[in-house]
């Protein structure tokens, strides 16, 4: 039987390993095609793909079989749950790829795309700049079709010739701009605030007017310290919630 290739990933070792192998396999989980295997590699397999150790691997499957992504039948290997439910809570511990494992495994369609203003409230991440790409993506459960977050990502122009539409639908702007358009990330840092849906949001999103959402702002920098793109999303509040983890 042939098994489920998970993405390769370059390791910080300022963070746990573990966690970012597991967030890693997370995000290609539920990032993967239906038509992929269900069968993971062996623990071994997969120890020498991530370029840990076993033990290593073996609690990062462990963090995924308690998500219930996973399950582990002795003699006859881990398989991925095909009934996954997908959009999670979103856990943040300060690394690129968790920050792909949040926006993964939705059923995602472009509305939009194309060059528009700088907007005012952005203005200071693009100093240099008058206009930007924008991509307004809504995301939906792959069960029950229902939206559970809208996203606009404003990026630098210059970036854009080397996205391909197809990838957006398929993966993370911030995946798509590290593996796709081959961006040097840095850094990127999340802010998330309660508000309460305009009219625009709350039809997308299909929820009252004026109910609470999560409105998150992820801003993606280079190794220059520029600003690469600056997320906006709103999720649904009754859909989401997040935890962060900070280590000592």
């Amino acid at each position: 039987m042939t098994s489920f290739a998970p993405d390769s990933i370059v390791l910080n070792r300022k963070l746990p390993l573990w966690y970012q192998v597991s967030q890693s396999l997370r995000a290609s989980i539920l990032g993967r095609s239906p038509r992929d295997p269900l069968r993971l590699p062996t623990e071994e397999q997969l120890a020498e793909h991530y370029g840990v150790s076993v033990l290593t691997m073996r609690q990062a499957l462990k963090e995924l079989e308690d998500e219930g992504l996973i399950s582990r039948h002795r003699r006859r290997g881990t398989f991925i749950e095909p009934g996954v439910r997908r959009g999670a809570p979103v856990r943040l511990l300060g690394s690129v790829d968790a920050i792909v494992a949040q926006q993964s495994g939705m059923t995602t369609e472009l509305l939009a795309h194309g060059r528009a203003p700088v907007p005012t409230d952005l203005a200071e991440y693009f100093p240099d700049l008058a206009e930007v790409a924008t991509y307004h993506r809504l995301r939906s459960d792959e069960k029950t079709g229902e939206p559970t977050n809208h996203a606009v990502n404003h990026v630098r122009p210059e970036l854009s010739a080397r996205i391909d539409l197809d990838d957006l639908v398929r993966w993370p702007m911030t995946k798509v701009l590290r593996d796709v358009a081959g961006a040097d990330i840095s850094r990127i840092t999340d802010t998330v605030e309660a508000r309460l849906a305009d009219p625009d949001t709350a039809r997308l999103l299909r929820v009252p007017l004026l109910s609470p959402i999560l409105h998150y702002t992820g801003v993606t920098y280079d190794t220059e310290g520029r600003v690469l793109d600056v997320a906006v999303i709103h999720y649904r509040g009754d859909r989401f919630s997040f935890t962060v983890t900070l280590d000592a």
